[in-house]
This record gives structure tokens, sequence and C-alpha cells, in this order.
């Protein structure tokens, strides 16, 4: 090689090593269930609750919050966010992703059987600004189960920063 090609090699490594440094800043992900241990069923209460998902699989970023159950944007852009509900039926199984207080999406089923076993999810890409929250809100008179096997999730990522 000629020391005109290891200069522009060096300065491309050294570009993409600058590039990585910028983007550690961007990088904001988690994923988490509800039961840290053990097993049960959550609900039915009187009124919608915020649910905590305790178990984190990852919080890189830590904007998830696992003893409030709040997601909190650190950077205005484009996010995704993807929630599961599991219960056994009997009784209805619904669960939505707010963003500051307003529903945006259900995951919800519903079997009358009481041995039936439910199962949705729902997700979507929300436009957030800096310190606008995403949380999951179980509705009144519906039950989660969970358990070891992690049915009840909810995870989100930054797509991109917006400007």
């Amino acid at each position: 090689m000629n020391k005109k090609n290891d200069e522009i090699s060096n300065l491309t490594q050294s570009q993409v090593e600058e590039l990585r440094k910028e983007n550690r800043d961007r990088e904001i992900a988690f994923s988490a269930s509800v039961m840290q241990s053990g097993g049960g069923y959550i609900g039915p209460f009187t009124s919608e609750i915020t649910l905590t998902y305790r178990n984190i699989f990852t919080n890189i970023g830590n904007a998830y919050n696992p003893i409030t159950g709040i997601f909190t944007a650190p950077l205005k852009g484009a996010y995704m966010f993807r929630v599961s509900v599991f219960g056994v039926g009997g009784i209805l199984t619904t669960a939505a992703i707010v963003k500051n207080g307003k529903h945006v999406v259900i995951a919800h089923d519903i079997q009358a059987q009481a041995q039936d076993r439910l199962n949705s999810s729902n997700g979507v890409l929300l436009i957030l600004e800096v310190g606008d929250v995403v949380y999951v809100r179980l509705w009144s008179g519906t039950r989660i189960y969970d358990d070891g096997n992690n049915h009840n999730t909810f995870s989100g990522f930054l797509l991109f920063p917006l400007r």
C-alpha cells in the first residue's frame, strides 16, 4: 500500500470511531417482562393501572423506569414500541400503550372458556419530544397472567433521532 491509501484508510477509521462516539448517546432501547420471579395474576382492578415491567432484559440508555413502568424520551425522535399480553380465559385481557396520558393502541383478547389461553400484541411507531412519556395501562375489569415464561412484555427503541 502506498502512503496516500494508508492516510485515507486511517482517516476513514478515525471517522468511523467519531461516528461511534456520537451515536453512543443515541443508543436507546429497552425490553422487560412483568414478573421477576414466580407467577400469578395481575388484576382485575376497578380502574386502569400502569403496569410495571420489573424483569429487565435490556435497558440501554436507562430511559425505562422499572419502578414506575414509564419510558421517558431522552431525545426527540422516532421510537418503536411493542406490548404483548397473556391471560387465562373467562375474563378480558386488555392493555394499552399510552403516550402522555392518551391511549394510542391496545392489545386485547377474550375467550369465553375459563381454561382457554389469551394472547395478543400490538406495536406503534411514535414521534416523541424530549420528556414525552410512554407506558402501558391495564384496563379496568381485565387481568393478565405472567410467570417465568415472560408472557407479558413491553419493549421500545429509538429508530432514529430527529432535529
